[in-house]
């Protein structure tokens, strides 16, 4: 039993004698289970030590070995980054920009009146550069910016947090893309010929829904019904009615639809707060998760989609457009299988 234990052992103990050979024998079971039991013991403390969050500084450690492409994009797992530009984009947070681009998509297609003419497939493009790198960028720097408590808790090594960027040249920044947004907004009202500068005030109204969101005394944010729909309106409202707005006029069903998809972006905007659930409590913000707790928010989020979805069908169905109800159903049940499948 000595040989298959610990065969280096064995060698020391070959030239023992036999009586002090048999004594090993019998202490060795014991000294096994001993050892279980202290093995048992190391495991469930490392367990319990790898389940306490890190500290800002072994998260700081982390993020130096994380993925440049994620700092480009500005999600979590980024690795640190010394160059300003690079920085200033992962501000921004690209990733978010392909939605509101998306928007401005559907809003000209719904307008009827877009052509796949240079002028119209030029002015599409300057839409899009309005909604997403100018305007989402500026709404994620500011966002940044009065969240850099929180991130200091949740995410201290993000840029504001770790001291990559000062607190003035954010500030700058985010003055930056919102002029260059509305001006982009009065830029295409012109172009497009409009006696109303309708883009424009599209682009200021959506400015100051994400400055209210994220910036006190309202800070919508704090309020996890408020704050998500406030979210939710811009991400797929305002890009939508602009990009109708530049190529034709908004007509009541579509105020009324986007609308109702705003209320699925409530949804969208939950998924979010479970990563800043540590810093939402600490600081007294009342996301969904932290006053309903993670379970009930996960069901929260998924019925807010689900059942505006689903709204959406039967707003189509009374609108005498049963084939694009069907259409969407056809979507929206295996959307509800996996939900059930994974969140359960």
């Amino acid at each position: 039993m000595a040989y298959v234990l610990n065969p280096a052992l064995s060698l020391n103990f070959s030239s023992f004698k036999r009586k002090r050979v048999r004594t090993q024998y019998l202490v060795s079971p014991l000294s096994l289970s001993l050892s279980r039991r202290r093995v048992t013991i190391r495991a469930a403390e490392t367990d319990a030590n790898e389940a306490k969050p890190q500290a800002p500084g072994k998260a700081l450690a982390a993020a130096a070995g994380g993925s440049s492409f994620n700092q480009l994009l500005g999600i979590k797992g980024a690795a640190r980054e010394t160059n300003k530009w690079k920085i200033r984009l992962q501000l921004t947070k690209p990733v978010t920009w392909p939605p509101l681009v998306c928007g401005v998509v559907c809003g000209a297609a719904a307008s009827g009146n877009f052509n796949w003419t240079l002028e119209d497939v030029a002015k599409s493009i300057v839409c899009m550069l309005m909604s997403g790198p100018f305007l989402t960028g500026y709404t994620q720097t500011i966002n940044d910016y009065y969240d850099r408590e929180i991130d200091a808790i949740n995410e201290p090594y993000r840029p504001i947090p770790s001291g990559d960027i000062s607190e003035n040249e954010v500030i700058t920044q985010f003055c930056l893309l919102l002029l260059g947004g509305l001006g982009l907004g009065g830029l295409l009202d012109v172009w497009a010929g409009h006696d109303f500068p309708i883009v424009f005030y599209l682009a200021l109204g959506g400015s100051l829904v994400s400055y209210i969101y994220s910036a006190p005394p309202l800070k919508l944010k704090q309020n996890g019904w408020i704050g998500n729909f406030a979210l939710g309106v811009s991400y797929i409202s305002l890009p939508w009615w602009a990009g109708q707005a530049l190529f034709g006029t908004l007509t009541p069903d579509i105020i009324v639809l986007t609308l109702l998809y705003s209320i699925a972006g409530l949804g969208i905007g939950i998924v979010n707060d479970f990563k800043s659930i540590e810093g939402d409590r600490a600081l007294g913000l009342q996301s969904l998760p932290v006053a309903f707790g993670a379970e009930t928010a996960k069901w929260i989020c998924v019925g807010a989609i689900d059942i505006t979805q689903i709204s959406v069908v039967g707003y189509l169905l009374g609108a005498g457009k049963p084939y694009y109800a069907l259409a969407l159903l056809s979507l929206i049940i295996p959307q509800v299988f996996f939900q059930v499948k994974y969140a359960s």
